[in-house]
């Protein structure tokens, strides 16, 4: 079998899993939605990694001798319904990279990434992505069982806050603005200064 090195080998309309993912080589950023291929945006500006930075900072301070990690992006999840147990690969029809997860069950975690829901994602929104954040991940989000989910707004300097109810539906818990201290709701004793994630913004 030939080795995949190039997006134009792949049939956009063919159902892949994760073992098959695994084989790509491609320059191409890709995720898998349910088996289909879904091409990810360019590489972010500036202005997306320096939020994304400063969100990472400061939550990775604040879980120093805890069992919970954050990972940044690039970093596998496979996602699967929340009411299966930790799948094999070929089992396994989606895969996203979030721009960032804490993970607090270590067992999901392995040598390829996260196997299974992390509890918490954020999702920092670039000008091409809106969409497939908003409809897509969203519903992924919540039918894999991911507690919590951040959508980071960079050019309105928002964050909306959602979090999974006893029905497996998100609720939108806060909207804060970039003058607000944004509160997880996994860790109410953390307290992030927005104005000090959207300090170094960029929109260029």
């Amino acid at each position: 079998m030939p080795k995949i090195t190039h997006i134009e080998q792949l049939d956009l309309n063919q159902t892949y899993n994760y073992a098959d993912y695994l084989t790509w080589r491609l320059n191409e950023a890709v995720e898998l939605i349910k088996g289909k291929i879904l091409l990810m945006s360019p590489a972010p500006n500036v202005g997306h990694q320096r939020i994304e930075r400063n969100l990472l900072v400061a939550i990775d301070w604040h879980l120093k001798g805890k069992k919970c990690e954050v990972f940044p992006a690039p970093f596998d999840v496979r996602l699967y319904d929340r009411k299966k147990s930790i799948l094999a690969n070929k089992e396994i029809h989606t895969v996203v990279q979030p721009d960032l997860c804490v993970i607090c069950d270590p067992a999901k975690l392995d040598t390829q990434g996260c196997n299974g829901a992390p509890d918490w994602v954020i999702e920092i929104l670039s000008k091409g992505n809106l969409k497939k954040e908003l409809q897509l991940k969203y519903a992924l989000y919540a039918e894999s069982g991911v507690s919590e989910y951040w959508l980071v707004y960079p050019y309105e300097q928002s964050v909306h806050q959602f979090v999974l109810n006893e029905s497996g539906s998100y609720e939108l818990k806060h909207m804060y603005a970039n003058d607000d201290m944004a509160v997880p709701h996994l860790f109410p004793e953390l307290a992030i200064d927005l104005s000090e994630v959207f300090e170094s913004f960029d929109d260029e």
